[in-house]
């Protein structure tokens, strides 16, 4: 048993489910192959806010906070490793301002009202992406955050804001072309696994498991470097409507899954 799960085996569930859905679920689960690192797209806020009449897609943006919650505490309850989310994109950028305004405000709350829960579930958060193109103030309350929780040994949540993989990668790239420059790293040095280390948190691990809801099929500019043998997982539902049990009906199929990494499974 990998240590890992040796560590899942031992540590109680901080909360047990709370519905006979989610116990059905919950009992179908093998707890000794649960994903070390699941990555999530969260796509569907603006459809949701739409389909329920509301004129702007903040709407949608603030009931997907509850997802956020519902799947942090699912994460941290199954005593995974690291939950990332793709909170912000790079091209969110070029979004309406009124909205782009309103998602950092979002932001800055959820970073305030989350902190608590964060202290109690010893749950780290880190970042990756550019802080540098986020406003000041928001800039700061991310800073505190992940200050205020950096000596936390449970779940890490990583949020991807102002997060491009390319940029990722392009900024990978001109730091081992800095090193080349300088005589650290010679160019047959540059392996996989080194260029794997200049990456946004590499002691995370790359994601066993990426899920994506509201049923779109493309990774829209996430993670390409670390999801090359990640499990997809596509679901129909919307995010402001993800809850605990449809976390564990991604977890269940990641489970069908027969993970190879290129290579062949038994005879």
């Amino acid at each position: 048993m990998s240590v890992g799960n040796e560590r899942r085996r031992l540590a109680p569930i901080l909360r047990p489910p709370a519905t006979a859905e989610e116990e059905e679920l919950f009992a179908a689960l093998d707890l000794s192959r649960l994903p070390r690192h699941v990555a999530v797209i969260m796509d569907g806020n603006g459809r949701w806010a739409k389909q329920r009449g509301y004129a702007a897609r903040i709407f949608g943006h603030r009931a997907g906070t509850d997802a956020v919650r519902a799947a942090t505490r699912t994460a941290a309850e199954l005593r995974l490793t690291a939950l990332t989310l793709y909170a912000f994109s790079k091209e969110n950028w070029s979004r309406p301002q009124s909205e782009v305004n309103a998602l950092m405000d979002l932001l800055d709350e959820y970073l305030v009202k989350e902190l608590p829960e964060m202290r109690e579930n010893d749950i780290r958060l880190v970042a990756s992406g550019d802080p540098g193109d986020l406003r000041d103030k928001t800039r700061r309350k991310l800073e505190e955050t992940i200050a205020a929780t950096a000596g936390h040994g449970g779940l890490v949540v990583n949020l991807a804001i102002s997060y491009g993989a390319r940029a990722e990668i392009t900024h990978a790239a001109r730091r081992a072309m800095e090193m080349a420059r300088s005589g650290e790293l010679a160019p047959e040095e540059l392996t996989p696994e080194v260029f794997g280390q200049m990456l946004h948190h590499p002691e995370l691990g790359d994601p066993d498991l990426l899920v994506r809801t509201s049923g779109e099929l493309r990774v829209s500019n996430f993670l390409l470097w670390q999801i090359a043998y990640s499990e997809f997982v596509v679901m129909d539902v919307l995010w402001p409507d993800f809850r605990r049990a449809d976390f564990y009906r991604a977890l269940l199929e990641f489970q069908r899954r027969d993970r190879r990494f290129g290579g062949v499974g038994p005879a």
